[in-house]
């Protein structure tokens, strides 16, 4: 298998696996053991007063010692239950520097192999916030063909890189991984994206191109000059028919695209193409 595709150094589905502990159940162990110490550590101290009295009256001895013991109690257990106890450690798991990227890899529908990938990512202590998937398309596409292309957005730890992306997902199962960075704004549904999209061109169709560059995610598209042929279309090239005649070239070189993809873009020049018609 090739080396992973990246723009960063060049270069049957299950659902995911079972959640981490939350923290609060640790927390809460912790203060009953605490609390059990106390009971101890006042049983103890009641007895050991007793025993060096003798046949003394113990009685008022004991109870200060009870009450002694009750009151370093009572300090531990408000100690373990401040929200501060925990806060801390939690503050500073959470500004731990993370990075985003977007992970497609061809995948078979076989079951288990979604969990696999979901467990790769786990191992590596990153955070799968969106997950798309599509049909693989034809070769030309993706050269070995496949099922399903799985598209993730990650949050991973800033100390990771590509490679060890690429990596993960190989011993996963995944194949032709192609790994670049993401945006916050690739977390928007492309869905509802391209529903919101289509609105905005049948309103205006002069923002055809602006919106086809906010759908396919590049900013490199334009139309050929008069007279200039249009290049071929391919997994990297798509050639989309525009109203009025002529088309837009869109590249994207880091990432190819998909034919969902194709069907949207083509969907967003038909929503301008139909108000060009009501126009008329």
């Amino acid at each position: 298998m090739s080396e992973p595709r990246n723009a960063a150094d060049g270069g049957g589905h299950a659902s995911p696996g079972p959640h981490p502990r939350h923290p609060h159940h640790r927390r809460s162990w912790r203060r009953e053991v605490a609390e059990l110490a106390a009971l101890f550590l006042a049983v103890g101290l009641a007895h050991v007063l007793t025993t060096l009295l003798g046949h003394r009256d113990p009685g008022p001895v004991v109870l200060v010692g009870l009450g002694l013991a009750l009151i370093l109690g009572s300090a531990v257990h408000r100690r373990l239950s401040a929200p501060g106890a925990v806060r801390p450690r939690l503050r500073v798991k959470a500004e731990q520097p993370t990075s985003l990227w977007r992970v497609r890899a061809r995948v078979a529908e076989r079951p288990g192999r979604l969990a696999a990938l979901a467990g790769a990512f786990a191992r590596l202590h990153c955070n799968i916030l969106a997950l798309q998937i599509a049909p693989a398309g034809s070769a030309s596409t993706l050269p070995e063909g496949g099922d399903a292309l799985d598209e993730f957005i990650v949050e991973a730890p800033a100390s990771l890189t590509p490679l060890d992306l690429w990596r993960a997902v190989d011993r996963a199962g995944g194949a032709d991984a192609v790994i670049v960075p993401a945006q916050v704004r690739d977390l928007i549904d492309p869905g509802i994206q391209a529903l919101l999209l289509g609105r905005r061109v049948r309103d205006d169709p002069g923002e055809l191109v602006a919106a086809m560059t906010e759908l396919l995610r590049t900013a490199d598209i334009g139309r050929p000059g008069p007279g200039e042929p249009a290049p071929g279309e391919g997994p990297t090239v798509m050639i989309i028919p525009v109203p009025g005649g002529g088309v837009l070239v869109a590249r994207r070189p880091d990432l190819p695209f998909t034919p969902t993809e194709t069907a949207r873009a083509a969907a967003l020049a038909a929503a301008a193409r139909h108000r060009q018609w009501a126009d008329e």
